[in-house]
């Protein structure tokens, strides 16, 4: 396959200097066949005149009929490489006779005219003149007096000038070859300096700087283009303002809310703490009540704390507390504190250390582990890994998976695969919070299913590198 050239300028240089070299040389080589014709036919008028000018010289003087040596007079004055031919009586001299065709006698006799005939003999061109000679009438006409002519010429010399004219011509191709690579760059300079500025204005805003635009400049097609890239330019600009105010409003609006509900929900879970201790010695109607009430509590009280960790990530506040851990160690307290321990198999190797946030870390495990266990099927296992660059907790369970179109959404805030889970206790916050804790600490969290069956949670931790650390005892440097 042939290589093309890459790049608007490379293929405007190529474009410009074929079109120029190609015309240049269209207009030698046509000038250069336009002179070797003119050359080819010059030569041959001059050839002809100056045989028949001969022959009308010497004819005056010759018999009629002519006897051989009237023919042998008529052919010395024809010149060399001449055959004279009357009826069965011929007078030839030199070589180059042998190369008269019979085409051409043919002719000769038939139209009672000259008659030339250029051919290629012995590696060479050659032009054959043949003419019959006229005698005058008593009538005064023109007529045939049987005497045949026939004249061979090398147009050797002349072919060598036509060779020149063709070298030539090639040498005048090759010298508009310099001019043409000069204008081509001339000329690509001046058309891509506007695409390039294009270019750059695009990569400008492209990197977030909404604020770039470039002034058009004349009134082609390229100030066109720029008129619309600032057009373009300012809709986003303006677009983009108004979703970031609006998602700004909203951030603070969950930040307010979040906050302003604390107060009030502590209050009500110690009232709902004490139905709880009452709830027992009620009627059934009225405990189902207060069982409802107090799940209820419960849920919107995860629902604030969750609403308010989101607004602290996005307010770029959050921040690490490493410490150094013992990470299988710190995933069996997770699952103990939250009677998990016999519901989930760990498999984990001895022991692996790195530093981390052991409270967000146990917010990321409590997530996947619990969505296993509500959403997914026993088996509940997690197996820990470790290289020197990171360490890999893997969280599967043996339910029916993920379906395909809920995988990309999975890590979406408030989003529940199934309307029916509307009214579990899962704010649909956790498994977004437990990708910014991921993410807090340099790792990654993604999203799949397992071989065969089953729901599959990866968590990608750093063991060095952790963005948002505060350092190994928090923002006041006081041990945790």
């Amino acid at each position: 396959m042939r290589p093309r050239p890459r790049g608007l300028r490379a293929r405007l240089l190529v474009a410009f200097v074929l079109v120029t070299v190609l015309g240049a040389a269209a207009a030698a080589w046509s000038g250069a066949g336009s002179a070797s014709t003119a050359l080819v036919a010059s030569a041959e008028q001059r050839l002809t005149e100056g045989l028949t000018g001969r022959i009308d010289a010497v004819t005056p003087q010759l018999p009629h009929p002519p006897d051989r040596d009237a023919l042998d007079r008529l052919r010395a004055a024809a010149g060399p490489d001449t055959l004279v031919t009357y009826r069965n009586l011929r007078s030839a001299d030199g070589d180059g006779t042998g190369l008269v065709t019979g085409e051409l006698r043919t002719a000769v006799r038939t139209r009672h005219e000259l008659v030339t005939q250029r051919i290629t003999a012995d590696g060479g061109p050659w032009l054959l003149i043949g003419t019959p000679v006229m005698i005058t009438a008593p009538d005064g006409a023109r007529v045939p007096s049987g005497i045949e002519v026939y004249s061979v010429h090398d147009l050797t010399g002349v072919e060598r000038q036509i060779g020149g004219l063709a070298a030539a011509a090639a040498g005048t191709a090759a010298l508009a070859l310099p001019p043409a690579v000069l204008l081509a760059l001339l000329a690509s300079r001046s058309v891509l300096r506007p695409v390039r500025r294009l270019r750059d204005t695009a990569q400008r805003l492209a990197d977030g700087d909404l604020g770039a635009r470039l002034p058009p400049r004349g009134a082609d097609e390229l100030a066109e283009l720029t008129a619309t890239v600032n057009g373009m330019a300012e809709s986003l600009q303006t677009s983009m303002t108004a979703m970031r105010r609006m998602q700004a409003d909203a951030r603070r609006f969950a930040a307010d809310v979040s906050h302003e509900l604390r107060t009030p929900l502590s209050t009500l879970t110690a009232v709902v703490e004490v139905l709880a201790t009452a709830a027992d010695g009620m009627p059934a109607d009225a405990r189902e009540s207060a069982e409802l009430a107090i799940t209820e509590t419960h849920r919107l009280v995860r629902l604030v704390e969750d609403l308010m960790e989101v607004s602290r990530f996005d307010a770029g506040t959050a921040r690490l507390r490493l410490e150094e851990t013992e990470l299988t160690g710190a995933v069996r307290d997770c699952l103990r504190a939250r009677g998990w321990l016999d519901r989930v198999d760990v498999e984990a190797p001895e022991e692996i250390r790195l530093r981390l946030d052991r409270r967000r870390l146990d917010v990321i495990m409590a997530n996947l582990v619990g969505n296993a266990l509500r959403h997914g099927g026993p088996p509940v296992r997690i197996r820990l890994s470790a290289s020197r660059e990171q360490v890999r907790a893997e969280v599967t369970d043996g339910g029916p998976g993920l379906p395909e179109q809920v995988v990309p959404q999975v890590f979406d805030r408030f989003y529940k695969a199934d309307a029916v889970r509307t009214r579990t206790p899962g704010s649909g916050l956790g498994l977004a919070i437990a990708l910014e804790n991921a993410r807090l600490h340099g790792g990654d969290l993604t999203a799949g299913n397992a071989d065969g069956a089953g729901a599959r949670f990866v968590l990608r931790l750093p063991r060095v590198g952790a963005v948002g650390a505060v350092g190994a005892y928090g923002e006041d440097g006081k041990d945790r």
